[in-house]
């Protein structure tokens, strides 16, 4: 059984409301930028440029298209020694899955803008091509790989808001990420040839978004979803472990496209003998509990270098409580949200 023994931990986290830069000229951070955001306001263009952090610059994006007969995930990374780059889809009809996995040195063939929005993330490989576009309403997912093709739209309904967490570990060791979710989907996949429509009420898309300078080693949880209940929008968002202790934490819930904060280090609670039992996520104003239905799993061992993923899709329901705009607070239903959680130790 994984859980952190110790209640849940209060912090006291800084909305940041205007643009600022995720790194000082020196390369170190700026903690002006520490803090929590409703939009990607903070820059990074100082992440993966010259020779500061070298070996340590992480970048990436990854997005998830999720509907009712499929999940669609989409890596595109460059972390300093490499490109990690995936395209993996699952069909949940049939319980077919295939992965398609492109590794290239010192991330040839990976170009990636210095800030969020500012231009196209592609891949240029081979066997596999990504890229990832700002358009008109939302953000155009292309994919191509050799069983995949993907060209969806995550779209960006007005007023839309998206949880960004800057997460400090020293002034040297540093994470910006955005976690957006329930962004609509529209468009089409292709899986061995055979067209699926993306569309209608259950068709998702979610962006973590990723800018730093990381530990060598690391541990974390992250959980996802985005759904309706009871006729709300609801876009699920938790994380634990790698932001224990930082001050920062990137807890949220989504409700009809506002974002709601959660300022406190939750508790996870899972068998790590039994992947596919139920998880739970609790806290002040959390209370959630994650079913699994399939585990995707994932390792890399090259020693100095490796990765263990279980990452588990099923469905989130239970309850989170929120600020109301007058009044009390209140508590928001969950119920069967699909999503994601998932257990990552990490070195890289």
């Amino acid at each position: 059984m994984s859980s952190r023994d110790e209640e849940p931990v209060a912090v006291t986290e800084r909305e940041i409301t205007s643009a600022v830069s995720l790194t000082r000229p020196d390369g170190r951070l700026n903690r002006d930028a520490v803090g929590w955001t409703r939009a990607p306001l903070i820059r990074t263009d100082g992440i993966g440029r010259g020779r500061v952090g070298m070996g340590r610059n992480k970048r990436w994006d990854y997005w998830a298209v999720t509907t009712p007969s499929h999940v669609v995930a989409i890596v595109l990374s460059h972390i300093d020694y490499a490109g990690v780059n995936s395209l993996w889809i699952w069909d949940r009809v049939t319980g077919e899955e295939h992965g398609q996995d492109v590794t290239t040195p010192f991330g040839a063939g990976v170009r990636m803008p210095g800030t969020l929005g500012e231009g196209p993330a592609t891949l240029r490989s081979r066997t596999l091509q990504i890229e990832l576009t700002e358009v008109d309403g939302g953000t155009r997912l292309r994919a191509s790989g050799d069983r995949v093709q993907v060209d969806v739209v995550a779209n960006r309904p007005a007023g839309h808001e998206a949880l960004g967490v800057v997460v400090p570990w020293t002034d040297r060791l540093f994470q910006y990420t955005v976690k957006d979710v329930a962004r609509p989907a529209t468009g089409t996949i292709w899986f061995d040839g055979v067209e699926h429509p993306v569309a209608g009420e259950e068709a998702w898309a979610t962006l973590d978004h990723g800018r730093g300078r990381w530990p060598h080693r690391m541990h974390w949880n992250w959980g996802a979803g985005s759904g309706r209940t009871d006729g709300k929008v609801i876009g699920v968002q938790v994380g634990g472990k790698w932001t224990d202790g930082t001050g920062s934490v990137e807890n949220s819930l989504l409700v009809d496209g506002r974002l709601h904060k959660i300022s406190e280090e939750l508790v996870w609670t899972y068998d790590t003998s039994a992947w596919l039992e139920p998880w739970k996520v609790t806290g002040t104003d959390v209370d959630l509990t994650f079913t699994p239905h399939h585990d995707k799993v994932s390792e890399t061992d090259f020693k100095v270098i490796s990765s263990f993923t279980h990452q588990c899709f099923g469905v989130w329901s239970g309850r989170v409580r929120i600020p109301a705009e007058r009044g009390s607070a209140q508590w928001i239903r969950i119920a069967d949200v699909f999503g994601w959680a998932e257990d990552v130790h990490q070195k890289w």
